[in-house]
């Protein structure tokens, strides 16, 4: 077996340049989500590749899905070979959307240029660079000769950034991540390429609405205005939520450190007159207000109390300050998940961080949600982690880039997991 390992490692290594090459391909397809643009090119661009090897290939169109139309249809793509007998199925799956490139880049975010062994771009390090590894290792596999039962699967799914709803959800309830078709997950999200990802904190996304009564700006006595509500219940919020949420930590294994206590983020906030309005302003009280709240919360905060904080805050602001109304729209919740540290796809993965590097692997959970929370909501599927090349504080970043070494590296690791767990040896 360690002769077969370096045989394939020695393989990965020779296919350092194809693994670059892969990657340059799928950044310079521009796959910003909102609106999902350049999916179906990118889904083609994997599923062609991988016919070539050997895969059956299916595309799955997320039809009716948020956002899909015949101008941005939701194509994911799932390609899937099979060993020489029966057995278990390893899965790698990685979204192709990546979100808009922002301002403060000194780079073409689409030019997936290769310096000092670097590849800069847009969606390098979240997450092509770590499909394209996935892609490759298993390549690799397959050139290797290796005898393995069971199946291998590789997918490239759509709007992570915006949810999962037409990409891994989609796909979870057409059965695509759940037994007997598929036993282990692994998603090569950018986490560190030393780490394995066994889950992630809650997420609860809302829309709070503050309401008052038009009236002329010169007399706004004769109006109520929604935008001072809303500060009350900013004010609210900074004096009652903010510092208990500070006392709260985990025991998850977050990472950052700032990660392991509750947070709220105010992602948005209007009212009064229209965004991007250049002329002059109109004299109006505004009659609406309205901020979206990104809560995460952790798997010792029951969401029940999660929502209840905030509409606790707002129903005192109701009860005492005169024509205070209010509405709260829910936008996503998920749970936190948590893949047990003893399960299969987390023992094989380590034990194979730990022969690249000669030290233990790290056990982390994400700050924030992935696709995992739709391969155990829908899919009931918990052996499932995040593993891949990619540095966590470089996604959505200006200049984001991937190490092709720790690319390189975590072929290796994918690869050699995934003989591991075929071969039913994790």
């Amino acid at each position: 077996m360690r002769f077969a390992l370096e045989s394939l490692f020695k393989r990965i290594d020779d296919l350092r340049d194809d693994v670059v090459s892969l990657t340059q391909d799928m950044v310079r397809i521009p796959t910003v989500n909102p609106p999902g643009d350049a999916y179906t090119p990118c889904a083609e661009l994997i599923g062609n590749r991988l016919k070539k090897s050997g895969f059956d290939i299916v595309y799955e169109r997320g039809v009716g899905t948020p956002g899909d139309s015949d101008k941005h249809p939701r194509t994911n793509i799932v390609a899937r070979i099979q060993g020489s007998r029966p057995g278990p199925c390893v899965h790698f799956n990685g979204h192709i959307d990546v979100v808009e490139p922002g301002e403060g880049w000194t780079r073409d975010p689409y030019g997936a240029e290769l310096e000092d062994g670097k590849i800069y771009g847009r969606g390098t390090c979240d997450m092509k660079g770590g499909i394209a590894a996935a892609i490759v290792a298993a390549e690799a596999i397959l050139q290797e000769g290796v005898d393995f039962p069971g199946a291998i699967e590789i997918s490239g799914t759509v709007d992570e950034e915006t949810g999962g709803y037409g990409g891994v959800a989609f796909l979870a309830e057409k059965g695509f991540f759940s037994r007997p078709r598929v036993d282990h997950v692994i998603i090569p999200e950018p986490l560190n390429v030393d780490r394995v990802c066994v889950g992630h904190r809650g997420v609860w996304w809302a829309e709070v609405k503050t309401h008052g009564h038009i009236a002329h700006g010169s007399m706004p006595f004769l109006g109520d205005c929604a935008v001072r509500h809303m500060g009350a219940f900013l004010e609210s919020l900074e004096r009652d939520l903010y510092p208990a949420l500070e006392q709260r930590r985990t025991d998850m294994p977050v990472v950052p450190e700032g990660a392991k206590q509750s947070t709220l983020n105010i992602a948005s906030i209007h009212g009064g007159l229209p965004d991007g309005f250049n002329g002059l302003p109109s004299s109006l009280v505004p009659d609406i207000c309205t901020m979206i709240l990104d809560r995460r919360f952790l798997i010792e905060e029951p969401l029940a109390q999660v929502k209840g904080e905030i509409f606790g805050l707002l129903d005192r602001l109701a009860a005492d300050r005169p024509g205070f109304k209010y509405d709260v729209r829910d936008i996503m919740e998920f749970e936190p998940t948590l893949t047990d540290a003893d399960a299969p796809v987390v023992r094989a993965v380590a034990e194979e961080i730990e022969r690249q590097f000669g030290r233990p692997a790290e056990t982390i959970c994400s700050p924030g949600t992935y696709d995992q929370k739709h391969i155990f909501r829908i899919g009931q599927l918990k052996d499932c982690i995040a593993y891949g090349p990619g540095i966590l504080d470089l996604a959505h970043q200006p200049d984001e880039y991937i190490e092709v070494d720790a690319m390189v590296t975590s072929m290796k690791v994918m690869a050699s997991a995934t003989l591991k767990l075929l071969k039913g040896e994790a």
